[in-house]
């Protein structure tokens, strides 16, 4: 390893406790290496607007920064044992290839507010990732929703219920996940907010220019109180695991309709044949595991939420048991992000098919139609709903699902899908 940034004099340090320490720190910061790099160069502008580097020494680092994030890219600069950390690793590298220049580049800053900042620029390309895909979801389902319209059993407790449609299972998924973009986009711009320049979470004494850096990073805001920045540390990852969480609950939800769909129970849907995959004893076999893994995302969404919930009960201050909230939010995101992303190519290829659903739509699924008719006729709809019940065998006579779908005109229903209002909300999100 390296040398220590805070190597004291005198003091012997233990293999075994840096290796405890560090943990998996290096290969966690690959993460955030390449964020960690852009906001060295906000900062080493910021220390040059206030002279505390010359233009030629800010010059060099800039450069230097340049590189390393093209050498790190290339893979000619690899994260690795050698360093504690990657704030070590870009420290060391400047050191070793500028001298002096390279040893002021942390003149104040903590790697408390690096890690911050590096990881709050993390959260706000995973969130832009995530807004991204639950729009692609959203305008699939959109598409499918407008294009097809085949009547679909019902359910409600896994009973067969009443007639339902394609068009609506569809249209309910592209309203949830334009609520999830939306619950994204609003969780962004909360996320938007500088840390960098409040150092270990007290400030400095130094004019740092902070807007500068808030600019120069992309950031809408400043987030100003130096205790407040430590303290939104995992605050901050919460509120992004929770907009991830909204759209995985949905996938969960919609995984386990198209697992039900695709058994030969029910043999509603087939899947695309690369959505599927064989079993290693069974030769007749073709297995949904993808489906199955998209269902099982929200796990590891929950844990990560939960390991940060539990990091959390600290006093105010920098603590280092917030170290590992950056393998959560990693393992968190890594695959509630890959899930969704194959939802829409997922959704776009699968294939109703129309003879089943229709022969599992049986006549007591009109027992509600008939009931509902009968209070429209002036029945009080008790009584309607206890003759329809009594008669529900015979309640499909002279009905079809055609015919049933047509009726329910209730906004938003099969009969208004309100296709339209659905679109421009998604639009409102894409500007």
């Amino acid at each position: 390893m390296t040398d220590l940034l805070w190597q004291k004099a005198g003091v012997r340090t233990d293999e075994r406790i840096m290796q405890f320490l560090a943990g998996d720190d290096v290969i966690l910061d690959c993460e955030f290496f390449l964020h960690d790099i852009e906001a060295s160069k906000a900062h080493v502008g910021g220390l040059l607007n206030i002279g505390l580097l010359s233009a030629d020494e800010h010059a060099v680092l800039a450069r230097e920064l340049d590189t390393l994030a093209e050498d790190f890219r290339a893979g000619r600069f690899v994260l690795d044992a050698r360093f504690e950390d990657g704030h070590s690793a870009i420290e060391a590298r400047l050191s070793e290839r500028l001298g002096d220049a390279g040893r002021k580049v942390h003149s104040g800053r903590s790697r408390n507010d690096q890690i911050l900042v590096a990881t709050r620029l993390w959260l706000k390309a995973r969130l832009g990732d995530l807004l991204e895909s639950c729009r692609a979801v959203a305008r699939i389902c959109l598409e499918r929703a407008a294009g097809e319209d085949l009547p679909l059993p019902g359910y409600t407790h896994l009973q067969r219920a009443v007639v339902s449609s394609t068009a609506l299972w569809f249209a309910g998924f592209a309203e949830a996940f334009i609520d999830n973009a939306r619950r994204a986009h609003d969780t962004l711009t909360w996320v938007d907010a500088n840390p960098l320049g409040t150092a270990a979470g007290y400030g400095v004494n130094l004019p740092l220019d902070r807007q500068h850096s808030t600019n120069a990073l992309g950031f809408a805001r400043m987030q100003i109180n130096p205790i407040y920045a430590q303290l939104s540390r995992g605050k901050f990852e919460i509120a992004a695991l929770d907009a991830l969480g909204g759209a995985l609950l949905d996938l969960r939800r919609l995984a386990w309709d198209l697992s039900l769909f695709t058994t030969a129970e029910y043999g509603f849907v087939q899947l695309p044949g690369e959505y599927t995959t064989g079993s290693s004893i069974m030769p007749n076999k073709r297995n949904p595991d993808v489906i199955e893994l998209m269902r099982a995302s929200y796990a590891s969404l929950a844990a990560a939420r939960c390991e940060i919930e539990q990091l959390l009960s600290l006093p105010s201050g920098y603590q280092r048991d917030l170290q590992f909230s950056k393998g959560a939010i990693v393992h968190g995101f890594g695959r509630g992000l890959a899930a969704l992303a194959l939802l829409p190519d997922l959704l776009a290829q699968m294939q109703w098919n129309a003879s089943a659903m229709l022969s599992a739509i049986e006549p007591s699924m009109y027992a509600t139609d008939v009931a509902i008719e009968q209070a429209a006729a002036g029945v009080p709809f008790r009584d309607a709903y206890r003759k329809a019940a009594d008669d529900a065998g015979k309640a499909g006579a002279g009905r079809t699902p055609q015919a049933s779908l047509a009726a329910r005109v209730s906004p938003g229903a099969a009969a208004d899908l309100r296709l339209d209002e659905l679109r421009a909300r998604l639009r409102a999100l894409e500007t």
